[in-house]
């Protein structure tokens, strides 16, 4: 799990001065891997009592496990070689590898017990991803029903409920509507999942589950200030494709416990 998830997770439980250390550690990752708490401190103009609390805040036991964690993550690859095959090719194998290794039984749990389930796509390739996930559920009689606008949220927050379940597919998490959307369901006690980029964003800290995807752009032209640069949206059909297998793994698990119940 990289920093940004971890952030998201416990957002709500941090202040003004541990966000002010938190972008610091993001803006020098690769100095705070290395330097000792005492000057981490320091270039934070805080105690070392308050870097070890914001790192206990995050569930670790001190700064050294914070530190410990920032070097296991890997580095963000930039995919400018001549070989963009090859390139393409191992960026899809590391997608594949992180996200078979996700959990998704809590989203399925979400999925499975829902009495309504909604979803808000905040652009033309969320909105195919959205169109995507519709059509894999229909196969499990889950009707999932788009949002395509204010007015329509507006007329469905009048009568949704704790039995419902949202999603939301942004890659930002920070469109206005989107924020609006999520803190509104948050206020009515509705669960919702996001489908977001890797980063820390808003609506990944208000979100029940937050569902993450690392797009990542490929240098295909010689001159690529006259282009727009190809980003690979694959991690987010893989991603789907994968929960709805999970899912109805996670299905087949509760069918056997029923039937293996006393």
């Amino acid at each position: 799990m990289r920093l940004e998830e971890i952030i998201n997770e416990h957002r709500q439980t941090l202040n003004e001065t541990d966000i002010l250390v938190y972008k610091y550690i993001v803006q020098n990752r690769a100095a705070v891997r290395h330097i000792s708490i005492h000057e981490l401190a320091k270039n934070c103009a805080v105690s070392s009592t308050t870097i070890v609390r914001f790192a206990q805040k995050l569930g670790f036991d001190g700064f050294g496990d914070l530190k410990s964690m920032l070097k296991m993550e890997e580095g963000a690859k930039s995919y400018c070689q001549t070989d963009v095959t090859a390139d393409l090719h191992d960026f899809y194998r590391q997608t594949a590898d992180k996200i078979f290794k996700r959990n998704f039984d809590e989203a399925s749990r979400l999925m499975h017990e829902a009495n309504r389930v909604f979803i808000f796509a905040s652009g033309y390739v969320q909105s195919n991803v959205a169109q995507e996930l519709k059509r894999l559920f229909f196969y499990d009689n889950v009707l999932i029903y788009e949002i395509s606008g204010k007015e329509e949220f507006n007329s469905l927050s009048k009568n949704i409920g704790k039995d419902d379940l949202f999603i939301f597919v942004s890659l930002s998490g920070e469109t206005p509507l989107v924020v609006d959307f999520a803190e509104r369901l948050q206020l009515l006690d509705v669960p919702f999942i996001s489908i977001t980029k890797l980063h820390d964003n808003t609506l990944a800290g208000l979100s029940t589950i937050n569902l993450y995807v690392s797009p990542a752009q490929f240098g295909l032209y010689d001159n690529a200030e006259e282009h727009t640069a190809f980003q690979s949206m694959l991690p987010y059909f893989m991603l789907i494709e994968v929960w709805y297998v999970k899912y109805r793994l996670y299905l087949r698990r509760l069918e056997n416990a029923a039937e293996n119940a006393p």
